[in-house]
């Protein structure tokens, strides 16, 4: 265990410092997540005055919307670093060194989770400038953060195992677009009781993405549910424990296969 948390450290360290060098891979995420939620609070926000809100300020609606969708930046920054290091050679000798293969994959997920939460503290900015209440004070705030850190964990495996599989950056770019159809296969712009389509409404109770949105919008709203919060946990801790075996699964994998 000690040495397996020596390698993550130092790894996690080392793609900490390759996005920080980077620093203008960042900007255009978090410009497409600020411009979601400047877009649906500016066009779409009358609706909250429809009952099946609760009387929910749409911004509190919308904001978690715009902080998932921050997971694709992250993600993608954590397969690129990856890609990166097999273009150089320097994944392969990694590989063939006695450092812990889950510690291989799991450094550059870690980095990209920590990217989304630094990136999605300056969405909460905006979006209090905007008029974010917090009912429930820093309890709303530590625990989006979570979420937030875990599904960004989540993306981010699934991100690295395609960089894994493709060895290619536009592949394992274009592979995070699974992302959209997680994202308006859900209860994105409205409760879910209030989706026409019956179909619909079925993708959106088997879509993991879903019990995120609730229980982010239950933090931020005066009725807080425990029960809806540790479904969007338990949703949250599934995804990451998927992603990382899949990500696990391919790095040991792709090595038998070159040796």
């Amino acid at each position: 265990m000690r040495k397996f948390l020596s390698d993550l450290w130092l790894l996690t360290v080392r793609a900490l410092r390759v996005t920080i060098r980077v620093p203008f891979a960042i900007i255009p995420n978090l410009l497409i997540s600020l411009f979601f939620l400047l877009v649906y609070q500016g066009g779409l926000s009358g609706i909250a005055a429809l009952p099946v809100f609760g009387k929910l300020p749409y911004i509190n609606f919308i904001l978690p919307v715009a902080v998932v969708s921050g997971a694709v930046g992250g993600a993608g920054g954590a397969g690129q670093s990856l890609i990166r290091d097999i273009d150089s050679g320097y994944f392969m000798k990694l590989r063939l060194s006695p450092v812990s293969r889950t510690a291989l994959v799991l450094a550059p997920m870690i980095a990209g989770m920590a990217q989304l939460l630094v990136q999605t503290a300056l969405i909460i900015a905006v979006a209090y400038a905007m008029g974010l209440t917090l009912p429930h004070g820093a309890l709303s705030l530590v625990g989006l953060l979570v979420l937030t850190a875990g599904w960004g964990l989540a993306f981010a495996g699934y991100a690295v195992a395609m960089a894994l599989r493709s060895k290619n950056s536009q592949a394992a770019q274009a592979a995070t677009f699974v992302f959209f159809p997680l994202l308006f296969l859900s209860d994105t712009f409205v409760p879910i009781r209030a989706i026409r389509a019956h179909w619909m409404r079925i993708a959106a109770q088997f879509n993991p993405t879903t019990y995120v949105f609730n229980a982010m919008r239950s933090l931020l709203s005066p009725h807080f549910s425990t029960t809806v919060y540790w479904h969007g946990v338990l949703a949250v801790l599934l995804s990451v424990a998927f992603t990382l075996s899949w990500a696990s699964w391919t790095a040991s994998r792709s090595l038998r296969k070159e040796l």
